[in-house]
């Protein structure tokens, strides 16, 4: 599909606009490392509620769930996105704890609580699942560019993808990131939500797609209960512990704010689980009528809102869909170089204290080397679903009981928290080879790993109780007078 001019010139024009925030925020907003890392936890409702639905909202939960609707599961792919939404609920219980931390990074948490060996690992396993993930981010990006500009080369695509994603994180940091996901989660909503009644009238109306549907596609309980259920635990497991989240509610203003932003990401995302299905729905019922459609549906948004909608609503899509996966990738990249200054450098033998100036010159200069290494790794073509499901997993698994129960449990022990990590990431590993990255006994693997993680975490804190063991030391800090 060709893209128009009008939708060509709104892509160019996101990307520009990406970085001219990062380099004005750089400039104006930075002025020390607590502003890079983590916003000066300053940040209010709208600002952290949009940035996390921005992060939550990939490509696979905007072209990825209208091909899954397209395809065998009909309006039930819907759950893809809302089970999801779902999960942000009882993350709500976690996110005050959270900002109470006044922690940087997970690991850091971690470390205070069960030591350098725990903190260690997990900073480990995180920069590792966070490089995966910035990699396959970019690729999709490129992935994305080349689709809507085919005479651009692929790898083209991914250089500008990586280019765009190093300059505006590089320079205006976690505020930069924050406000790009508030613009990018913006445009998404608001193409896609003008974007759907006009394809829907096109298509004459929402009887005629429906009644042009297999009835099967109309069963919203088509991918089953199990599924559904398995997507909500897994979203909730990798929302715990996930850097990108977590980074976002330690940018908090207050432990409120972060409750509030919780309910209302969930609010949003329920919104945009709606979207989607209806243009795979509604591509499916028009395939007869729309040229250029994969057999599929891998293209079904793009090519039933440019077929029906308006150039400059086919731009807004497209910059949705690109600025979709650039959120990801941004987030990604920062707290990939956070944890390598705040928790790997210090933790592996780095014997020179950093000051505000060299922790955001060094976090900087590691956002572009990453950045390079990854769009490199993107060229090779590795398959992105392998190395999400790779990286979610292993970053979630392990350290889930220690950090998500270390939070809530204050008499938890050194032991048990350490233990736990290591045999969650071991019963992960395990069930993705077992599963071959799917489900096994309507399980995923990363929500087997963090089962066994939080069995560990119990039954070692039980013996250890029962020997006058003695809790380990607070997550929490006292905030620092203002």
């Amino acid at each position: 599909m060709e893209i128009q001019t009008g939708a060509l010139v709104i892509v160019l024009a996101y990307m520009v606009g990406m970085m001219i925030i990062g380099y004005v925020v750089g400039k104006i907003n930075i002025k020390g490392s607590a502003d890079y890392l983590v916003a000066g936890r300053r940040m209010g409702l709208f600002m952290v509620a949009f940035s996390l639905s921005a992060n939550n909202i990939g490509g696979g939960s905007t072209t990825g769930l209208a091909q899954k609707a397209f395809g065998a599961w009909g309006v039930s792919a819907i759950w893809y996105v809302l089970a999801a939404s779902l999960a942000m609920i009882p993350l709500a219980y976690f996110a005050p704890k959270i900002r109470k931390t006044m922690a940087v990074t997970i690991p850091e948490v971690v470390g205070r609580r069960f030591g350098k060996l725990s903190s260690n690992f997990t900073a480990v396993l995180s920069v590792l699942s966070l490089f995966c993930l910035t990699s396959s981010q970019i690729g999709a990006s490129g992935a994305v560019i080349n689709a809507l500009i085919p005479t651009i080369p692929l790898n083209v695509c991914l250089l500008l993808a990586g280019f765009v994603t190093i300059f505006y994180t590089t320079f205006g940091g976690m505020i930069a990131d924050q406000v790009s996901d508030l613009i990018q989660f913006g445009i998404i909503l608001v193409g896609l939500a003008i974007a759907t009644p006009i394809v829907l009238k096109h298509a004459g109306g929402w009887a005629a797609i429906s009644a042009a549907l297999p009835g099967e596609k109309l069963n919203m309980t088509q991918i089953g209960w199990a599924s559904i259920i398995g997507y909500f635990f897994n979203y909730f497991c990798t929302f715990l512990c996930g850097p990108e989240m977590v980074s976002r509610f330690e940018t908090c203003k207050d432990e409120k704010t972060a409750v509030r932003a919780s309910f209302l990401c969930a609010i949003l995302m329920a919104a945009m689980a709606i979207f989607p299905t209806l243009l795979g729905l509604a591509a499916f019922a028009l395939k007869d009528q729309l040229p250029g459609l994969a057999e599929n549906g891998s293209n079904a948004m793009m090519v039933v809102t440019g077929t029906y909608a308006p150039g400059i609503i086919t731009g807004l899509i497209s910059a949705a869909i690109i600025c979709a996966t650039m959120s990801s990738a941004d987030s990604n990249l920062l707290c990939m170089s956070t944890m390598i200054i705040n928790d790997i450098y210090p933790g592996f033998g780095g014997k020179k204290k950093l000051n505000d100036k060299q922790t955001i010159f060094y976090t900087r200069a590691c956002n572009v080397v990453a950045a390079l290494v990854a769009m490199g790794i993107s060229m090779f073509g590795v398959s992105l679903v392998a190395m999400n499901t790779f990286a979610f997993g292993i970053r979630c698994a392990g350290p889930f009981a220690a950090y998500g129960l270390g939070l809530a449990v204050p008499k938890a022990t050194k032991n048990s928290g350490m233990i736990s990590i290591f045999t969650g990431t071991i019963a992960f590993v395990v069930w993705q080879l077992l599963s071959n990255g799917g489900t096994l006994w309507f399980m995923m693997p990363v929500v087997f790993g963090s089962l066994v993680s939080v069995i560990t975490f119990y039954v070692v804190n039980l013996i250890e109780w029962k020997r006058g063991v003695p809790a380990a030391p607070s997550a929490y800090v006292v905030e620092e007078a203002k």
